[in-house]
């Protein structure tokens, strides 16, 4: 799976040739370097590492420092393996090299786009979960909108069941999001712009996988 690492740095929106106006999102893509390239002979299946994103070297971990020198590179911020990357078979992918978005990808392509959700925090059934509340100011209620309601831990089972659907900490999960069209590449700039929406906050790091 060839793919590449970005960062999100906004959403915008164009029309389409038949003029429908088709949100977008705009992606920083590489250039990433290659910091390590995987075979099966060696580690039992194929793989290319990308780094991607300057990091001071006081805030890198040493072995980490090292396994960058190793590589020729500065200290990466962030650092992806892909399996079964594309254009390492065909001898174009190799320690120290620079993959571009205009190498991996073509318009028209279909990304799948990998990232962290942006966190709210600690949040009631209704933001988290979707529920409609316990309905009308009937039968007695006093200020019960937007909560849960009964969950149904009677006599039996005594007890609540795990995975119930209740009040917690919302999003920073990783999300992925699939089949996302690459509308317009700017090879000279790095830029990508893909339909759709793209999980993260700006400036967030994003995984594009092919």
């Amino acid at each position: 799976m060839s793919g590449i690492i970005g960062r999100k740095v906004g959403m915008t929106s164009i029309f389409s040739a038949d003029g429908r106006n088709v949100a977008c999102t705009l992606i920083e893509a590489g250039p990433c370097v290659v910091t390590q390239v995987k075979n099966v002979e060696t580690d039992g299946y194929n793989a290319v590492q990308l780094a991607y994103g300057e990091r001071k070297e006081k805030n890198t971990p040493k072995p980490l420092i090292g396994h960058f020198k190793k590589a020729g590179t500065t200290p990466k911020h962030k650092v992806v393996e892909f399996r079964e990357f594309r254009v390492e078979f065909e001898g174009q992918v190799n320690l120290g090299a620079t993959v571009k978005a205009g190498e991996v990808f073509i318009e028209g392509d279909f990304v799948d786009a990998i990232g962290t959700s942006k966190g709210k925090g600690f949040q009631g059934v209704v933001k988290r979960h979707g529920f409609a509340g316990v309905g009308g100011q009937t039968h007695g209620q006093h200020n019960r909108g937007r909560h849960p309601g009964s969950i149904g831990a009677c006599s039996w089972p005594s007890r609540v069941f795990k995975g119930m659907r209740m009040a917690g900490r919302t999003g920073g999960d990783r999300v992925k999001v699939v089949n996302l069209r690459v509308l317009k590449i700017y090879a000279d700039k790095n830029l990508l712009l893909v339909s759709g929406s793209v999980p993260g906050p700006k400036n967030s790091f994003v995984i594009l996988e092919k």
